[in-house]
């Protein structure tokens, strides 16, 4: 199964996008923190399930990125994304290898790979069936030549946790602004939520860069390992 509509519409807001807070820092840190009643909304894009597998490894594959994403950034990156998704109850490790063909076919694994055609034109693509979690080289160098001030890191991490989210079984994406696995709008006019009814600041990122109290909600839900808010 490919997820594809939220990398695209993360794409269009992180060449505009810049770190920071709207409306407020407290605010933000709070949705990150706590996931109230009837706060898990999504667009209805698709629908949670138990993870890919019981036991979950992502392989990094180096080749291909970007010369200013070295294999220890890239990483770290990735086990950085693992250990946030890890209190949702599903075991996960990271390795690194130069190719991941030997390991090809075995259980819970996925291999974290540099594809432009993999990705499918967006900044990353969780495809379930292929057991590939790819990133684009080409848009994160769109991304680097349109803002080059942005720190291409904190959308690296971004990606890597919203794609990563879908194979421990978020499917849906969030409605919710501050979620990793959020996207701002769905193209038809209906923009994300923040609590309180506040809205977002152009040229602010609100999204979380990795999965916010109520994605790790969805998660447990979805694999019966906790209860809903």
């Amino acid at each position: 199964m490919k997820l594809s509509k939220g990398a695209t519409l993360l794409l269009s807001a992180v060449l505009s996008l810049s770190a920071g807070a709207s409306p407020s820092a407290s605010l933000r840190e709070q949705e990150i923190a706590q996931c109230l009643p009837g706060e898990l909304q999504t667009w209805g894009d698709g629908r949670d399930r138990p993870a890919a597998a019981a036991a979950l490894n992502f392989v990094l594959e180096p080749e291909g990125a970007p010369a200013w994403f070295d294999a220890a950034t890239v990483l770290l990156a990735v086990r950085t994304a693992a250990k946030a998704w890890s209190p949702c109850g599903v075991a996960a490790q990271v390795t690194l290898t130069p190719s991941a063909t030997a390991h090809a076919g075995a259980a819970g694994m996925v291999r974290v790979v540099w594809s432009e055609a993999g990705s499918a034109g967006n900044m990353g693509l969780a495809n379930l069936s292929q057991k590939t979690l790819s990133l684009n080289p080409a848009m994160f160098a769109l991304l680097r030549k349109v803002n080059p001030q942005h720190d291409a890191r904190e959308t690296l991490q971004m990606v890597v946790s919203h794609e990563m989210g879908h194979f421990f079984g978020v499917m849906a994406h969030s409605r919710r602004c501050v979620d990793v696995t959020s996207y701002y709008n769905d193209g038809k006019g209906q923009t994300c939520s923040i609590r309180g009814g506040g809205k977002l600041t152009p040229g602010v990122e609100y999204r979380s860069t990795l999965p916010t109290a109520c994605d790790i909600a969805r998660c447990k839900a979805a694999n019966g390992t906790g209860e809903r808010p």
